[in-house]
């Protein structure tokens, strides 16, 4: 069988999709990746029987009609000439205009809703619009995955899929092997948080910074680190202005963007991340497997990671005193207990998040299209 995967990113692919995609392949499936091309290519070395794919036309954060005319086009004219049997596409404009482009050549399908994104988080022209194009596009998808059940029932209600071809997975999944507790970097003398992702305001990043203000008036022996780049294309991104602010404060230690998260998650008493939405939150799970206590937000995705007092302590969103409360919560726990709770933590990833189950689980799911066929273009 040859399955086709389609991202707005390579870096979508690197760190989300290999569990997939190794699955795949190990079954002796043959696999085709479009995405536009970024530094992560270099994943095709260690796949190297995958064929990657650059598409030049898909904008992912781009308004204009015509470029996503010619993203339509193009994935028409790649469908075409490598004919899958299947096409799994992820991030909303692949689900989109994927889905016309397959339809149109008869190919089964399939949309993964990865998360609601900006354009359906705040209310406006760029959701309306939104809400018409998934529901123009998805009835063409032969199944919509999701990666968390609110998001499913948000579509559901608000009619823009079938029940009869919505499911949920928990997530992309996390690689319990690469994250895994290392040489402990923590200290009992010094408490730390850490908010490790990209700066964006929907990622609560600022409520993030004003609990910590709150805290350190109290515990001068707790240090908070931002860690994160500036997306500048998305239209939540963190301000020039603020992000100056922030490194100027003495309360923040902005540590810069980072590859690889796992040192800093290891130096870390707490990860945290007070989002207000996401599909399944990847630095939770990773957080958890390496046994670390979590603090998130008690709304869609963050909900489904993590047990209230067990694992870590789930906020309201955009509730900044409310988070503060928390991570005085975590400090007054004491080392013993807070490593406690990253163990129950890692139990948890490894029996519900572990990417092997995500990926055999999402398989099972898309493989039964494959063998229904094409339908008549």
């Amino acid at each position: 069988m040859k399955i086709a995967i389609v991202a707005n990113t390579t870096w979508n692919i690197y760190n989300f999709r290999m569990n997939i995609i190794r699955k795949l392949t190990s079954e002796g499936h043959e696999v085709v990746v479009l995405a536009p091309v970024d530094k992560f290519i270099s994943y095709t070395e260690t796949i190297p029987e995958v064929l990657h794919i650059p598409l030049r036309h898909l904008h992912r954060d781009g308004v204009n009609p015509f470029r996503d005319l010619r993203l339509f086009l193009e994935l028409m004219r790649h469908y075409r000439i490598h004919q899958p049997d299947l096409v799994l596409h992820y991030t909303i404009k692949p689900n989109i205009y994927g889905a016309w482009a397959a339809r149109r050549l008869g190919i089964p399908s399939v949309a993964v809703i990865t998360g609601l994104g900006y354009a359906m988080i705040h209310n406006g022209l760029i959701n309306r619009i939104a809400r018409i194009l998934y529901k123009n596009s998805l009835r063409w998808h032969r199944k919509v995955i999701f990666e968390n059940e609110d998001d499913r029932q948000l579509f559901e209600s608000a009619g823009l899929v079938s029940p009869k071809k919505a499911v949920s997975v928990k997530g992309c999944g996390v690689n319990t092997e690469f994250f895994k507790p290392l040489n402990d970097g923590r200290t009992d003398e010094v408490v730390t948080f850490a908010f490790i992702g990209r700066l964006l305001y929907d990622k609560g990043v600022r409520e993030f910074v004003e609990a910590a203000r709150v805290v350190r008036q109290h515990h001068q022996h707790v240090r908070f680190w931002l860690i994160g780049e500036v997306d500048r294309e998305n239209p939540s991104s963190v301000s020039h202005e603020d992000l100056v602010s922030w490194v100027r404060d003495p309360s923040i230690q902005y540590l810069g963007a980072t590859d690889d998260v796992r040192p800093w998650i290891e130096k870390s008493d707490c990860i945290v991340l007070p989002s207000y939405r996401e599909g399944m939150p990847r630095i939770v799970m990773e957080a958890m497997a390496m046994e670390r206590a979590v603090i998130t937000t008690h709304t869609a995705g963050c909900r489904e990671t993590v047990d209230e007092g067990i694992t870590g302590f789930l906020v309201p969103i955009r509730n900044a005193m409310a988070l503060a409360e928390s991570m005085e919560k975590i400090i007054a726990l004491g080392p013993d207990k807070r490593k406690q709770m990253g163990q129950v933590g890692r139990e948890k990833a490894l029996h519900e998040f572990d990417d092997k189950i995500i990926a055999d689980k999402l398989i099972s799911e898309i493989m039964p299209l494959v063998n229904d066929g094409r339908s008549k273009p």
